[in-house]
């Protein structure tokens, strides 16, 4: 069956077909290339909160170009990463599985070797089942090798064994030594003359720390972050040599914004999945000069600008290209937000009345859904009618979800769930329940209620300044009543409790 769609100099006819979605597309742009399969881009923006975005109610900061996208796309109100951190949610992202059920999923050091198994099936590799180009430009984080690597060799197993036939990223994430970036299999720029070593226990001999050496910083690490300096700023881990092949904090976003269109016009007239790891806001948040300064929030605000012009420029080459129409772009962000998270960069000074997870209680680091609820966006022009939805979808569900999207069994036995009516604005249901990750403690969404389990451990975080969500009492939230989840209602409502208590152990009762 197939339906028409209209929008501006474009008519387009979705249907089902042998193989996954079919689309043909009247604009001039696409008159040309009939049935060809859409590509997918997925962004995902690291450590940006829910209500960072002007699209989500941020009045403190405008982003027009993510705004571009929610205007022109589908704006989910509960939209979750699986988790609270980095590395979790992105294993999840990969893979379709929660992340808990590998020991291995947890916040990792630049030099830990890959989770994710070349034997195991992963969302690239499903696109390239489905004929698909597949790539990844950006941030990592779920570690390279098998757990000793050689830096200045073939680095094995990464991006090209999970399923990505190009890639061009950082190791970890930009507070993290190696300093570089791997391109394939290899360091970028990197002279054989002037070998890497990496370390995350002892410095190298000759090597300035910023704990030593705080004359030679530009910015000063606030806790954490002061072992090896690289561009002005001492980071996590010792790291020796590579000095040709490291990389410049200020055009970060540039290289990969350079990668991302050069990946995308060497696909002519092949269908494409692109995985764009974006690095703001996290810290070290030291944008181009074209930011510094911009945003009125410091260097965190600065850093959100720059995400949004990555999101501006991704937008201006599809258009450029006549690609928009016929690519479904995805943008969220992989957990939630943190203002002081290593460094002294005035964050939590010129933060003012902004509220980076909006009117959601906690954020990265945070059982409570600040830590998890990010801002999820998913645009195709002409086939996704513009708006809002409330259903619960998770970045998880990208497998199962892609896997009907391109004509594959979604009877795949992972945690993740077809939801892709959803996605493109079919069905305002999701799915129900969500078991939510943060730094290896559990939580549970079902429908509008939020269940903690009773935790011990420091309830708000003196670092971070974040409600972490640990009580020694249970505790239990309606979340559409009290978004805010500032009223328990375990001891008020103990049969909801046992309820959702129940059905937790039962989904997690062989982690």
């Amino acid at each position: 069956m197939l339906s028409i769609l209209k929008n501006a100099g474009s008519t387009c006819l979705i249907g089902s077909a042998i193989g996954g979605i079919l689309i043909s597309c009247g604009s001039n742009a696409q008159k040309n290339k009939p049935n060809r399969k859409p590509n997918v881009i997925v962004v995902l923006a690291d450590d940006l909160g829910y209500g960072d975005v002007s699209g989500y109610g941020a009045k403190a900061i405008r982003t027009p170009n993510i705004d571009r996208l929610i205007d022109q796309g589908l704006r989910f109100t509960c939209g979750y990463a699986s988790s609270a951190t980095s590395t979790p949610s992105r294993y999840a992202l990969m893979t379709g599985l929660y992340p808990w059920r590998n020991k291995n999923a947890r916040i990792l050091p630049g030099d830990a070797p890959l989770i994710i198994t070349p034997d195991m099936e992963t969302l690239p590799r499903l696109f390239q089942k489905a004929g698909y180009v597949t790539g990844a430009v950006g941030k990592w984080h779920l570690g390279l090798g098998t757990g000793s690597i050689d830096w200045n060799g073939h680095i094995a197993p990464g991006p090209r064994e999970i399923g990505y036939d190009y890639s061009y990223i950082m190791a970890a994430t930009n507070d993290r030594v190696p300093c570089v970036y791997v391109e394939n299999n290899h360091v970028d720029n990197l002279d054989g003359n002037d070998p890497i070593k990496v370390s995350y226990v002892q410095n190298f001999e000759g090597e300035p720390t910023g704990k030593d050496n705080p004359g030679l910083l530009k910015m000063h690490p606030s806790h954490g972050h002061d072992q090896s300096i690289v561009n002005g700023v001492s980071r996590i881990g010792f790291m020796h040599g590579g000095k040709s092949a490291l990389w410049v904090d200020e055009t970060m976003a540039e290289v990969f914004s350079s990668r991302v269109k050069s990946f995308i016009d060497k696909q002519g007239d092949q269908p494409f999945f692109l995985y764009y790891g974006l690095h703001q806001p996290h810290v070290p948040r030291i944008p181009s000069e074209n930011f510094a300064g911009e945003s009125g929030l410091g260097p965190r605000g600065d850093a959100i600008l720059e995400a949004d012009w990555c999101v501006g420029e991704l937008l201006d080459y599809l258009e450029a290209k006549g690609l928009i129409e016929n690519t479904v772009i995805i943008f969220t962000s992989d957990n939630g937000p943190v203002v002081d998270d290593g460094y002294k960069d005035d964050a939590v000074e010129k933060l003012g009345d902004h509220k980076p997870a909006g009117t959601l209680r906690g954020g990265k680091y945070s059982l409570f859904d600040g830590g998890t609820r990010v801002p999820f966006v998913v645009q195709w022009r002409g086939a996704v009618t513009p708006g809002v939805s409330d259903a619960m979808v998770c970045q998880m569900d990208f497998y199962n979800s892609f896997a009907r999207f391109t004509g594959q069994n979604t009877d795949s036995g992972k945690d993740s769930q077809d939801v892709l009516d959803a996605f493109l604005g079919k069905s305002g249901t999701g799915r129900t329940e969500l078991v939510q990750e943060a730094q290896g403690k559990l939580a549970y969404r079902q429908d509008e209620w939020a269940y903690i389990p009773s935790y011990e451990g420091a309830a708000f975080s003196q670092w971070t300044n974040t409600d972490l969500g640990n009580s020694p009492e249970e505790q239990l939230y309606n979340l559409d009543s009290n978004i805010g989840e500032t009223e328990n209602l375990a001891k008020s409502n103990p049969s909801k409790l046992e309820e959702l208590k129940k059905r937790f152990e039962e989904i997690t009762r062989n982690r």
